[in-house]
C-alpha cells in the first residue's frame, strides 16, 4: 500500500521552475533513493514534500489524504518530517536542546524520545550537554537525524546526509536504517553517491533537470542506465 505519493508535482522559484511533472510512490516500511547530479531537483523534491515549499492541492498525498497545500508544520504534525541538507543545527543551543526541538508539534504516538534516539546514537547521550556545532560533522548528522525523529515521524526524508563525512562516519550512520525502519517509518534518501544509494534502497529514482528519468529495483537497474539517466544518453 501507498504511503506517500506525489502527482505530476511541480515547483518553481520565482520564474524557474525546478521540478516538471514528478511522480514517485513510497510504500510502508519503504525505502527509496533519489539519485541525480547537482540541479536535478532533489532537494526542491524534498522541500515540496515536506512544505518548505508550498504546492497545488492534489500534487502530494500522505496516507490517504491530499498535504500538498499544507505548511510545514502541518506536514510535519501529519508524520513527516525532514533532515535538511548541511544538518541546519542550532549553534546556541547544546546537542539535548536541538533534540528536544524536533518534539515540537510532533505526533503523539510514536517509537521516539530522548532515550531512543540515545539509544540508537550512543555518542550524542555522552555529548549531550555539548553545544550541538562543536561536535564532530558526523556527530551533527547524528543530531539533526535524532531531531527530526523525535517527531515521531512515518515518512523520514534524508536530504544528503553523507555529504562531506568521511566513509567510515556515512557507514555507521547508514547501520542506523534498519532500526529506524523496524520503528516504523519509511525513508525517502537523497544521495549524490549511487553505491550507497543502491545499497540501502527497495527502489531507486534518478532525477536530471527537474524530472523523473529511471526507476526501478537496484538490481534491476543496469550501470549504463543509471548513468544515461543521470546524465543523459550520449554523455
Amino acid at each position: 500500500m501507498a504511503l506517500l505519493d506525489t502527482y505530476g508535482l511541480t515547483a518553481t522559484y520565482g520564474d524557474f521552475q525546478a521540478l516538471f511533472g514528478v511522480d514517485i510512490t513510497l510504500g510502508e516500511a519503504e525505502t527509496i533513493a533519489i539519485i541525480g547530479a547537482n540541479g536535478a531537483g532533489k532537494t526542491t523534491l524534498m522541500r515540496s514534500i515536506s512544505g518548505v515549499l508550498r504546492n497545488a492541492p492534489g500534487m502530494v498525498q500522505f496516507n490517504g489524504r491530499d498535504i500538498g497545500a499544507l505548511a510545514a508544520d502541518e506536514i510535519m504534525a501529519q508524520g513527516v518530517a525532514m533532515v535538511p541538507e548541511g544538518r541546519k543545527l542550532f549553534p546556541s543551543l547544546s546537542v539535548e536542546e536541538n533534540l528536544l526541538i524536533g518534539t515540537y508539534g510532533r505526533r503523539v504516538s510514536g517509537h521516539w524520545s530522548l532515550g531512543s534516539v540515545y539509544d540508537l546514537f550512543p555518542i550524542l547521550k555522552d555529548r549531550r550537554h555539548s553545544p550541538g556545532t562543536a561536535l564532530s560533522g558526523g556527530q551533527q548528522q547524528m543530531v539533526a537525524i535524532g531531531r527530526a525523529l523525535m517527531s515521531n515521524p512515518r515518512v523520514l526524508l534524508c536530504d544528503e546526509i553523507s555529504l562531506g563525512l568521511a566513509p567510515v562516519v556515512i557507514k555507521d550512520i547508514y547501520k542506523a536504517v534498519p532500526a529506524i525502519k523496524a520503528a516504523g517509518a519509511s525513508l525517502i534518501v537523497v544521495e549524490q553517491d549511487i553505491g550507497q544509494a543502491m545499497a540501502v534502497a527497495d527502489r531507486v529514482y534518478c532525477m536530471m533537470e527537474g524530472r523523473v528519468t529511471l526507476t526501478g529495483a537496484p538490481d534491476a537497474l543496469s550501470r549504463d542506465a543509471i548513468h544515461d539517466a543521470y546524465f543523459g544518453a550520449g554523455q
